[in-house]
């Protein structure tokens, strides 16, 4: 068994690059399950002006000063990054708040169906939906509690929100702004035979950048068509819905299914069955079809090469450590693990045993 573990390691490890990329990588990763807390400025700083660095390449390209370039770009994102924090964030949480208050005439709607059921449908038995209907109620009594323990929890969030308005912009401007001295000093820190890393470098910006902008983009036309819609067609919470329509692109196949259920439900207490309620079905699904159909092949030039099934153990494994800015970066993740798998070198021949 050690015999095939050994040779298994020289196969790998023989070359130093493989070894020093390998350090690379875990060292990366230990500074952000560890100190990501403390860094996240830093870090989402850095993924920031990484997005934003095309558009400084190409205007720079045109002969623009790169100085002002980059005011103009930090002056724009800090503006939007102002309107999201305290223009669109507030309504979101008056629109959450609304819809808490009235959890439980919707719970009354609900509890006059259920009790019917027995009427219609034999496999189900009173005892069953008078237990189901006690659970409901314990569930909706626990939303005020789980609301104030977010809102007194929320305090050091605010504290740190604060930090990163006013880092964040400061950052952003640096690293733009000396990027060609930031990344000299960088690569002074690396070997200087550092094929295999430029080699995983490349392919990951060639994929993520495109993906990222992309998913970035994604977001913000689907949040923002239906939030026209559902605006139009008069539902109620129609920016809340539309927040999470928006949000549900980030997890493939399985995030419009999610988000599905909130609208149908929301549609169904405000109509009923009503021509209303299949007027915005009608458009959501339009919606969901021109997304997936025209809106994602426009975006993605480059295609992510990934296993839907590796799509789904990546958003799981990266969520569950990251939470929603792990789901966000699952896909770019994975594809550094998958761009790293097929860069490594290997020694292929068989040995002696």
């Amino acid at each position: 068994m050690s015999n095939i573990f050994n040779q298994w390691m020289r196969r790998r490890f023989s070359d130093p690059q493989a070894v020093f990329l390998a350090m690379f990588l875990l060292i990366g990763f230990t500074v952000v399950i560890f100190m990501g807390q403390m860094l996240a400025p830093v870090i989402a700083s850095i993924i920031i002006a990484y997005l934003l660095e095309s558009s400084v390449s190409r205007l720079e390209q045109r002969g623009i000063a790169r100085l002002a370039i980059v005011i103009v770009v930090v002056v724009l994102f800090t503006t939007f990054l102002m309107f999201v924090l305290f223009g669109l964030l507030p309504l979101l949480s008056e629109q959450i708040t609304q819809l808490i208050k009235e959890l439980p005439n919707y719970f009354s709607t609900w509890e006059d169906a259920l009790r019917e059921l027995p009427l219609h449908y034999s496999y189900f038995s009173e005892q069953q939906v008078v237990e189901l209907i006690a659970t409901m109620r314990v569930e909706v009594g626990n939303v005020g509690q789980r609301i104030v323990t977010v809102s007194l929890s929320s305090i050091p969030g605010a504290i740190s929100m604060v930090v990163f308005i006013i880092l964040m912009p400061v950052l952003v401007f640096f690293l733009l702004k000396d990027k060609e001295e930031i990344l000299a000093w960088f690569t002074g820190c690396l070997p200087r035979n550092r094929t295999l890393l430029m080699q995983v470098w490349e392919e990951m910006d060639m994929q993520i950048g495109n993906y990222v902008r992309g998913k970035v983009w994604e977001i913000f036309i689907v949040g923002i068509v239906t939030y026209i819609g559902f605006a139009l067609l008069g539902i109620k919470y129609a920016m809340l819905l539309a927040a999470i329509v928006g949000l549900s692109v980030l997890i493939p196949y399985v995030g419009a299914a999610m988000v599905t259920i909130p609208v149908i439900l929301i549609a169904y207490f405000q109509w009923g069955w009503s021509s209303e309620f299949f007027y915005l079905m009608i458009f959501y699904g339009i919606t969901q079809a021109l997304d997936g159909y025209v809106l994602v092949p426009l975006l993605f030039s480059e295609v992510v090469n990934l296993h839907p099934i590796a799509i789904m153990v990546a958003i799981l494994v990266f969520g569950g450590v990251w939470g929603f800015w792990g789901v966000f970066f699952a896909i770019p993740l994975a594809t550094l693990v998958s761009a790293v798998m097929r860069a490594w070198p290997r020694t292929d021949q068989a040995e002696p045993t």
